[in-house]
């Protein structure tokens, strides 16, 4: 029984990132479309080709950036939905998963071309129905499955794509290098119009973001090096193609990638390119239905599509967006032409292209703290400005029918929206925070949902999060104390800390609790302030085991929340990396969260065993410096003489009850506790060093 709301797996990694992005990269673009622009351009086909890698560049950049701060499933209609409110995300999202829908189907009949080559006399349709099928089947099992068969046909794509590289290399033409700018400027900026769609399969990984590990790092580089060896195969390619191949040959030939490793190494030599474009067309096919079905998922998470399809099941799997996905597939299939209808569809996603671009803009002139991306877009705004006229302009070369089948495809998604959705959604885009600045209105709900999103993404490796927590001051609340006295007690110490009069550190963490700002939930509080100049921030930790009471407004409801915590967490960091409060704020916020807190924050015996409670179990160890165990070594060592794994440290001595911070001149004596903080690999040797009972 399918359960609404339950999260995707996190299966995906470096691997299948790139896997993705090359899958949905590497099929007509390579292996059909060199014929059809060498007609249109000659030999400047090839430069055709790299102008049109140029002009994709800025939508790329701006989807790693938009996908490293929202890393959820959807890609381009989550990130429009949230910049620019759900009529523009109607249109971005409804439109590309037809659109995917389209490619995908004809991916599965482009193959035809070449599984011709072995079975002349086979009928296309049916396999290609049956291999939709099959592809729809590995989507159900889950992202990781599908994800593992994609990793199989893209290295095997790359592995005989990167021998024909390298045979063709020494049968590349010389004196064709002048003739790559013969054709005149039209004929090749119309060509590259035309091979623009091939490169866009790189930015569709950005839809399975939520499936994701690690996105901030895994996402950003597939869809790099996915770049960079798809700009390399293309050049490479289709100059070994019109090195070899002969004009009358080449022009509108439909595999000319065979055709090219024919007449290097003989008919063989053909046979295993068109195995290589077979795995480039399953992948695609593969990827395309792994990428479309996360589109009706985050559109009937919002309610802009029926909720029953966004059911996701036990094991992870949105099925039900799977096998929508897939039955209008098998629809397209059967009953249109899918190789004259994808390629109409150009112009539609180069206006999303264009949207995503201005995406990024909204995003960062919306001034919203927690949108929060690992990757930020270099030449900002120009490079996004390029994008958006740039797409703009190479609509114009696409065709009046793909213009006028993409203008058909945005007049649908709005009357969708008005028809079925306009009633069911109440929010906006960030593009209101925008308009704020400018006296309009603007949507809370957003900055809600982006400071979730920093919680599930959790914190990035230089965010000093074990160091604060180490260095935590901590107070135990006597029974009794007051709010306003454990404010007044906490500002005082981390008056010392930042250099900041503690009066007016006090006023600041009412201030905040009065209007809202402080976040009190499940028995605990978040006061948090920024300031200016900071080196690093800085964390008082207050436990009371009886209960505070906290009187908290919300500015939203106008409710006035009050209720007894336990534990308080009054932060400060430099307001000049608002990214990396938050990220803080949020990483306690989920310890918080976790089962069991409260029963091992109520029962931690001192105040190292309260940090503690806080710190990430797979980020620290504490050792006991004891002659039973393998730490006896410790004893009357200085700390610099100790040889700690790379990528551990010695954050904190406990000593007869004081904690200290430590140098390396520190002595360590028998009955110290180490707390040490590091990678889950260093932490893992220190445990198997230090704490083994001695023999």
């Amino acid at each position: 029984m399918a359960q609404a709301g339950s999260k995707l797996k996190k299966d995906l990694g470096l691997l299948g990132v790139y896997s993705i992005a090359m899958g949905t990269t590497l099929s007509s673009g390579f292996f059909l479309l060199p014929g059809l622009a060498f007609a249109a351009a000659g030999e400047a086909m090839v430069t055709s080709y790299m102008v049109a890698a140029l002009l994709v560049v800025p939508a790329m950049f701006a989807m790693v950036e938009l996908s490293t701060a929202m890393p959820k499933a959807g890609g381009a209609y989550y990130f429009l939905d949230r910049s620019m409110g759900p009529l523009v995300g109607t249109v971005g999202g409804l439109g590309t998963w037809l659109v995917l829908i389209l490619k995908s189907a004809f991916a599965l009949i482009g193959l035809g071309a070449y599984v011709g080559l072995f079975f002349p006399n086979l009928p296309i349709l049916p396999l290609a129905v049956i291999m939709a099928l099959v592809f729809g089947g590995l989507n159900l099992a889950g992202a990781k499955k599908s994800g593992s068969l994609q990793v199989f046909l893209v290295v095997g794509l790359v592995a005989i794509l990167a021998v024909f590289m390298g045979v063709g290399s020494f049968h590349l033409d010389v004196g064709q290098l002048s003739a790559l700018f013969d054709a005149e400027a039209k004929s090749i900026f119309a060509t590259a119009g035309l091979v623009y769609m091939s490169y866009a399969g790189l930015t569709k990984v950005t839809s399975v973001a939520e499936e994701v590990r690690d996105p901030e790092r895994n996402i950003a580089l597939g869809m790099f090096l996915a770049l960079g060896t798809a700009v390399l195969f293309y050049a490479v390619g289709t100059y070994v193609m019109i090195s070899v191949i002969p004009p009358e040959n080449l022009s509108g030939a439909l595999t000319p990638v065979s055709a090219a490793a024919d007449v290097m190494v003989g008919p063989w030599g053909g046979k295993v390119l068109a195995i290589a474009a077979i795995l480039g067309f399953f992948a695609a096919a593969n990827a395309g239905i792994l990428s479309a079905s996360r589109y009706p998922l985050a559109m009937g998470r919002d309610h802009l599509l029926p909720g029953w399809i966004r059911r996701v099941s036990r094991e992870g799997t949105p099925r039900r967006a799977i096998a929508v996905t897939v039955g209008l597939v098998l629809v397209v299939l059967l009953t249109l032409d899918p190789t004259k209808i994808a390629k109409l569809a150009g112009a539609f996603q180069l206006l999303v292209f264009a949207f995503l671009c201005a995406a990024v803009i909204v995003m960062r002139e919306s001034r919203i703290h927690s949108y929060d991306p690992g990757y930020r877009s270099p030449f900002y705004p120009w490079m996004h400005l390029f994008g958006i006229f740039s797409s703009l302009a190479v609509i114009t070369l696409m065709g009046t029918l793909s213009i006028l089948f993409s203008a058909g495809l945005v007049i649908l998604c709005v009357a969708w929206y008005f028809y079925y959705a306009a009633s069911r959604v109440s929010r906006g885009g960030a593009i209101f925070h925008w308009f704020a600045r400018l006296g309009e209105r603007r949507y809370e709900g957003l900055d809600r949902e982006l400071r979730g999103i920093l919680k599930e993404k959790g914190l990035r490796d230089a965010d000093p999060f074990e160091e604060i927590v180490a260095r935590a001051s901590v107070i135990d609340a006597e029974e009794g104390a007051t709010f306003a006295e454990v404010v007044t007690h906490a500002s005082e110490i981390l008056s010392d800390e930042v250099g900041q009069d503690w009066k007016r550190l006090r006023e600041a963490f009412l201030e905040g609790t009065r209007i809202g700002a402080t976040p009190v939930t499940h028995g605990v509080a978040l006061p948090h302030l920024k300031f200016a100049g900071l080196d690093r921030p800085a964390l008082v930790l207050v436990r009371s085991v009886t209960g505070i009471h906290v009187v908290a407004n919300d500015p939203l409801t106008d409710h006035v929340d009050e209720q007894d915590v336990h534990a308080i967490f009054f932060l400060i960091s430099n307001e000049n990396d608002p990214g990396q409060h938050l990220r803080i704020l949020a990483q306690i916020a989920g310890r918080v969260d976790d089962e069991g807190f409260s029963q091992e924050w109520l029962g931690a015996g001192d105040e190292q065993d309260i940090r503690e409670v806080v710190l990430r179990d797979d980020r620290f160890v504490t050792i006991p410096v004891r002659t039973t165990s393998g730490s006896r070594v410790l004893i009357d060592q200085e700390l610099k003489a100790v040889h700690l794994p790379k990528g551990a440290l010695v954050a904190l001595i406990q000593r007869e009850g004081n904690v200290h911070v430590p140098d390396g001149s520190s002595i360590l004596r028998e009955g110290d506790r180490l707390t040490v903080l590091g990678e889950p690999a260093a932490l893992l040797e220190i445990r198997k060093r230090y704490l083994r009972v001695a023999e």
